[in-house]
């Protein structure tokens, strides 16, 4: 064995971190492109003499896309391989900012961002993946989870740009934008191996050998060939049919109530819309965005400030609690649209939404994807995730196609406290059905949420 092909610790974790941190590319674009239009929204509804109802088409048209790519992103990714799954999306990335910033009436607009959602979509399949699959057991959890800070990170950096555009009302620049990380993407991940775990499903055994001794020793590496290798023979004895039978059917069901929470107490309505939520307080346009530029910082700091705490604090008293505040200060938010011509409305919502946004970020931000991860046995965890994953895209559309509708017809503060009301429905079932996750064996978990189904 040449010394090149035997790594030192150092040199094979400085490996999978720049690999990580390329991929994860990908969770910045998402975030990015899910959060620019927040603020473009504002000048595209004049430019094109949108209504509310266009302008609910123009945000959720990304989320049909993204719906299409979670559904079909699984076959791409599994038979096209993971490193050409993420140069697809990267170029795809590319090709919808391009598009949007280009678009010269509304449907072109549409179609756009159609195509930015079949990228997201198919994105937080592959990237999460593609990390998981490369990371050593040490580091899997920690760069899993940049996903999440890097999407973060993406919406921050979508509210700065819209920030710095406002002034002329360039909403082509702040869509276009998004090609510059989509680029960088692409060319990093040119430099990057395929996932072992692809190649040894193609029976290429050597290539998966080779590509686990670019990070891991010689042991290392025969070591996780066999232990990939029995995986793969497990997961071959389970269908779709499986979720729904009754080991199974408990873990699948909190899954989904995971990401049904995440989306019914209304972020994305925030994220997507709160300059517009903003403005209609009374704040002008570049102050309702320099507010959601506050909003999106501590979406990322708090985001960051959980990673830290997951895996000391535990999952369910983060989640649980996280979600209590959301609760409260979405019943909050509702009220202060009751006060009669209270000064400094503006402030008081901007400040209610970070808090909102601190809480979130700490528990149903990270939740969706942590406990989606952890719930299931290995040998189904990619099946059973996808409904979970499906779950969360087909109710951010419902979301994103109706916040301004039910404002119409409810009020701001009737839409704060339906979300809150969900919520309290959402948190109910969590309280009751989650297990803590934290420091246990996946087999521990399936068996404590089977005893759970049959008390």
């Amino acid at each position: 064995m040449s010394t090149a092909a035997t790594p030192t610790p150092g040199a094979g974790r400085g490996a999978v971190v720049g690999a990580a941190t390329i991929a994860a590319l990908g969770g910045l674009l998402f975030g990015y492109d899910t959060g620019v239009i927040s603020a473009a929204l504002l000048y595209i509804a004049p430019a094109f003499g949108l209504g509310d109802g266009m302008q609910e088409v123009v945000v959720a048209s990304l989320l049909l896309g993204a719906i299409a790519g979670a559904l079909g992103g699984g076959r791409v990714v599994d038979g096209f391989g993971r490193k050409r799954t993420l140069l697809l999306v990267s170029a795809v990335f590319t090709a919808g900012a391009l598009l949007s910033a280009l678009a010269m009436n509304v449907t072109v607009l549409i179609v756009a961002r159609v195509v930015l959602g079949l990228a997201i979509g198919a994105s937080s399949l592959v990237v999460p993946t593609y990390i998981a699959e490369i990371a050593p057991p040490a580091l899997r959890g920690r760069l899993v989870s940049m996903n999440q800070l890097m999407i973060t990170i993406g919406i921050f950096a979508s509210y700065l740009v819209g920030y710095a555009f406002a002034a002329d009302g360039g909403w082509r620049w702040m869509l276009g934008l998004a090609a510059v990380p989509s680029l960088l993407m692409l060319f990093g991940l040119l430099g990057l191996g395929e996932s072992p775990r692809w190649l040894l499903s193609r029976g290429r055994t050597e290539q998966a050998r080779a590509a686990l001794l670019r990070t891991r020793t010689p042991e290392e590496a025969e070591a996780e060939l066999a232990e990939i290798g029995e995986t793969m023979r497990e997961e071959r004895r389970f269908t779709y049919r499986d979720l729904f039978g009754p080991r199974l059917r408990p873990a699948v069901l909190l899954g989904v109530a995971v990401a049904a929470t995440n989306q019914l107490v209304g972020v994305n309505a925030v994220i997507y819309y709160a300059p517009t939520i903003l403005k209609q307080a009374g704040l002008g346009d570049s102050a309702a965005i320099l507010s959601s530029v506050g909003i999106g910082a501590t979406n990322m700091v708090f985001t960051a400030i959980a990673l830290l705490l997951i895996d000391r604090v535990g999952r369910r008293p983060l989640l649980i609690g996280g979600t209590s505040v959301v609760i409260v200060v979405l019943f909050g938010l509702g009220a202060l649209y009751l006060l009669p011509s209270v000064q400094g409305l503006g402030t008081l919502l901007t400040i209610g939404l970070m808090l909102y946004e601190a809480a979130f970020a700490a528990s149903l931000g990270l939740a969706i994807w942590l406990i989606n991860s952890e719930v299931f046995p290995t040998a189904v965890r990619g099946k059973a995730s996808s409904i979970g994953t499906v779950t969360h895209w087909g109710l951010d559309f419902v979301i994103s196609i109706s916040v301004l509708t039910l404002i119409n017809a409810f009020t701001a503060t009737g839409l704060f406290w339906i979300y809150g009301v969900l919520g309290i429905i959402g948190l109910t079932y969590l309280y009751r059905k989650l297990p803590e996750t934290k420091g246990r064996s996946l087999e521990d978990i399936e068996t404590s949420l089977r005893g759970e189904a049959r008390a």
